[in-house]
């Protein structure tokens, strides 16, 4: 009797032989997927990107304030970043300035330990060479397990930050203790969808940190090609350029991420850039773009300056015990 291809997979499939196998195969996968996962290196590269983005946030924080502040209000005269900061200044003081910056900062941590460890992770996992073309797609999946994860903290800390603006599409006083405050406020009252309320345009804005990344290490790799040494200046400098690249290309989906955070009315992101565009013209859609661009090419340049450092630091203190284990024995 001639068995079919189907039939013979079924019949090997069902012989305790072939689920031995299967099974030893797919723990040993396992525990090499594991190994390379789970590694003092993916860690290292974790908290220090996590470290240095919450460094770089607390020096600039204001500017962040008053990004956000342009991006929701919809008055019909157009501020600057000057005349916003006036404005906080004199209504809310100083301390409005800094509003909702700690759980901006454990947000933060969160989502940048997430991402750092995901895309070394990965790359540890695939064993890939560095490339701009591998980069970029380990970073898009980065990011994308980044905005799943940490996309309700990041709408809880929108409409603490932006609260007491006077122009929003809807005056909420989202005087939240707490980020999880803030959830289960929202959850109770909005319902869960209300949490995830900007997903999509998080989703596409992946390309944004995917694109810094990319031009990021394509920077990091001429230097070297260069024998460039990456001082605190140079690696300040290529990360300052990556992020301008970024943040200009992917600016309007932007403001409409922060539109859909702070105002839960089911539009669209579509809808939202379409209404902007046809009530306040092309430039509305770059409303607040200087803020952003002082605020987060130096926040990023920053941030990526302490997080080499750290990380050049941690792996010359791991290296220098390794050799102090070997001299031992």
């Amino acid at each position: 009797m001639t068995l079919s291809a189907h039939e013979l997979v079924d019949r090997l499939q069902n012989t305790s032989g072939f689920k031995i196998l299967y099974t030893y195969i797919s723990m040993a996968l396992s525990k090499v997927l594991m190994e390379k996962l789970f590694t003092y290196d993916s860690l290292v590269h974790a908290v220090s990107g996590a470290v240095g983005a919450s460094v770089a946030m607390s020096v600039l924080y204001p500017l962040d304030t008053i990004r956000s502040r342009l991006q929701i209000e919809e008055g019909d005269v157009s501020k600057s970043t000057a005349d916003m900061f006036q404005q906080i200044m004199d209504e809310e003081g100083v301390q409005g300035l800094y509003r909702g910056l700690t759980p901006v900062l454990q947000s933060l941590i969160c989502s940048n330990f997430v991402y750092f460890y995901s895309f070394h992770g990965l790359r540890a996992v695939f064993n890939m060479n560095n490339s701009a073309g591998r980069d970029l797609a380990l970073a898009a999946v980065a990011g994308t397990i980044n905005v799943l994860a940490t996309t309700p903290m990041w709408v809880v800390n929108t409409r603490m930050k932006v609260n007491g603006a006077r122009h929003g599409p809807r005056n909420l006083r989202c005087d939240y203790r707490s980020i999880w405050e803030g959830l289960v406020d929202i959850a109770r009252n909005e319902g869960l969808s209300a949490l995830w309320s900007s997903t999509l345009p998080s989703l596409i804005l992946v390309s944004n940190p995917s694109i810094q990344f990319m031009v990021y290490e394509a920077l990091k790799r001429r230097c070297v090609y260069l024998r460039i040494p990456l001082s605190s200046g140079t690696v300040f400098t290529i990360g300052a350029v990556s992020k301008c690249v970024a943040t200009v290309l992917t600016y309007p989906i932007q403001l409409a991420q922060s539109k859909m955070r702070y105002s839960n009315d089911n539009r669209t992101m579509i809808s939202v850039l379409i209404y902007v565009a046809r009530n306040f013209g092309v430039a509305g859609l770059f409303k607040g773009l200087e803020s952003k661009l002082l605020q987060t090419v130096s926040t990023t340049a920053l941030m990526f300056m302490v997080y080499e450092k750290i990380a050049e630091i941690v792996f010359a203190l791991l290296k220098a015990e390794g050799e102090l284990q070997r001299a031992k024995k």
